[in-house]
């Protein structure tokens, strides 16, 4: 009977390791959650990476539909996704910025700046999320991530790693609030 007990553990850990086995056999890596497709944004005032100061991110909409795009220094495909953000502001499309977890050690407010120096700062504005509670906010399961955001507040789409080929349907979809 003591020798049962004693199997016991690794009865649970091979039953577990079958389990996580089926689960990743049938899991599709590449499925994007879009908690927050078709409801309204979350109502966030965030510091300005810029002065400090508070920014409410509802305020960006008065003038019509947005991006908001997450993103970090220390985030390598930030940095692939600079021109395609870049891109889009040369269309005409208004971006947000939130600087996300970019604190020490990994990262600083400095740094986010030097980011945004040396690939271009597409942002109107720059916002940061020290801690990653807006990150939670929008439900974003890493960086970059971007949503599309209509002026009346509802979100409309969640986009990952966005490319140069992503940005001539984006701008117009965004242009268009649709």
């Amino acid at each position: 009977m003591s020798r049962w007990f004693a199997a016991l553990p690794l009865v649970a850990l091979a039953a577990l390791a079958v389990l996580f086995s089926a689960y990743a056999l049938h899991h599709d890596p590449h499925v994007v959650p879009e908690a927050l497709v078709g409801k309204t944004m979350p109502d966030l005032t965030l510091a300005s990476l810029d002065d400090g100061k508070p920014v409410r991110l509802h305020d960006a909409l008065k003038q019509g539909p947005v991006l908001v795009n997450f993103f970090a220094s220390w985030c390598g495909p930030c940095q692939l996704e600079q021109p395609a953000l870049l891109s889009l502001k040369a269309q005409g499309v208004r971006v947000i910025g939130i600087n996300y977890e970019d604190v020490a050690p990994r990262g600083s407010p400095e740094y986010a700046q030097a980011f945004l120096a040396k690939l271009g700062d597409p942002y109107l504005s720059r916002l940061v999320d020290p801690d990653g509670r807006a990150g939670i906010e929008f439900g974003i399961t890493g960086v970059p991530e971007t949503f599309v955001v209509a002026q009346d507040g509802k979100i409309l789409a969640k986009y990952t790693n966005l490319n140069e080929a992503d940005a001539k349907p984006l701008a117009r979809r965004v242009l268009t609030g649709r």
